[in-house]
């Protein structure tokens, strides 16, 4: 018998698999729980109590940091909302198309900073539009842009890094300058493409709540200028 061994016959294994099937053990037990030894780093070793209050308090700071955490991001949505009602009653206030499209840029640009903004129409261009690197024709729709033929088809957001023939279209010489990029599709009317400069800032996994309300927005400010 080896001397981790059990006078019964037991071995370490089945006292560990015990335990795990009766962790209240210990609690009808307290007198074996103080005399337990834990190992900890280094090779040092502490009763199992103040192993416990340790894991205690390492759980707690990890829950406290969680916590910070959920709230950051609470505010943050909130100061995102705020926005987004605030470019959606000045768009419901503006009394032209050209001053429309005006708005969203500069909303986009100043209050959700993002320099690098692309509204392509699906409808000719016109004297009453501004004539900008931001504001993109295209008179034939998704029929004229193969490119984007299956994001259009689906109609969910793209977010990440897109595709070099996307990026040349939308951001023409800055494309190289765009390292992330959002790209959400307008209500038929057209797409919105916001591009950032920080590869982390657009990705796949991230929520597109906000950028979907802001499209919606714009959709219907075109919808109420449109012949």
């Amino acid at each position: 018998m080896s001397d981790t061994a059990v006078k019964d016959g037991l071995n370490p294994t089945e006292v560990a698999s015990f335990l795990r099937r009766h962790p209240e053990f210990l609690s009808e037990y307290p007198d074996i729980a103080l005399t337990l030894m834990v190992p900890r780093d280094q090779g040092s070793t502490t009763s199992l109590a103040s192993y416990q209050l340790e894991a205690l308090r390492d759980k707690n700071r990890e829950l406290s940091q969680r916590l910070r955490e959920l709230i950051e991001i609470a505010h943050e949505n909130e100061q995102l909302m705020v926005r987004v009602h605030a470019l959606t009653l000045a768009l419901m206030r503006e009394r032209t198309l050209a001053d429309s499209v005006r708005r969203v840029i500069a909303a986009l640009r100043e209050d959700f900073r993002s320099n690098q903004v692309r509204l392509v129409l699906f409808r000719a261009s016109s004297a009453e539009l501004p004539a900008a690197d931001w504001l993109i024709f295209a008179p034939d729709g998704a029929t004229q842009l193969s490119a984007f033929a299956e994001f259009l088809k689906r109609g969910e957001p793209l977010c990440g890094r897109l595709l070099p023939e996307k990026l040349e279209f939308l951001f023409g010489a800055q494309a190289a300058e765009v390292r992330s990029s959002v790209l959400v599709t307008v209500d038929g009317v057209g797409m919105l493409a916001i591009g950032s400069s920080d590869a982390s800032r657009f990705h796949p996994g991230m929520g597109t709540v906000f950028v979907r309300l802001i499209a919606e927005a714009i959709g219907a400010a075109i919808a109420r200028f449109s012949a």
